[in-house]
């Protein structure tokens, strides 16, 4: 009996140890910055393949000091960068984080941010959940064609 009791526990422990989270973080990055720059962005696509919606409240990196959720709106025909307090991960959706909409901005960096580099990502849920990433830094305007 005790040994059933044992196997089932550690059956037990085990699948909820190697359960995977209903979020998965895809196509993270972080812009690089040139010389002397103060600030940057993470952007990503966050799938929900759960049934209930999640808020994400902040985020942390070590990359910088101080860490914003935002987004950009369109005021008297002004694109306008806005923080705000969290973001709705919809269930059984994806949210783009990208430029020009949704965002994680980084304030007052702890040092240039290099192409090839990677940051340490951490994003914090209203439930008290956690999702940690690296994400690599890249040029933005790489491989971009300007049109006339």
């Amino acid at each position: 009996m005790k040994k059933t009791i044992f196997a089932l526990s550690a059956l037990l422990l085990s699948s909820t140890a190697f359960a995977q989270s209903e979020l998965v973080i895809e196509n993270p990055y972080v812009r690089a910055t040139p010389p002397n720059a103060v600030n940057s962005a993470i952007f990503m696509t966050i799938k929900n393949g759960g049934d209930k919606d999640r808020t994400l409240v902040s985020a942390t990196t070590s990359a910088a000091n101080k860490v914003e959720l935002h987004t950009v709106i369109k005021t008297d025909g002004m694109m306008k960068m806005r923080e705000v307090e969290s973001m709705t991960i919809a269930k059984n959706a994806d949210t783009v984080l990208k430029p020009g909409g949704l965002h994680i901005m980084l304030f007052e960096l702890t040092g240039p941010l290099k192409e090839k580099e990677f940051i340490d990502v951490t994003l914090n849920f209203k439930n008290g959940d956690k999702e940690q990433f690296k994400a690599p830094v890249k040029k933005v305007m790489a491989g971009m064609k300007h049109k006339m």
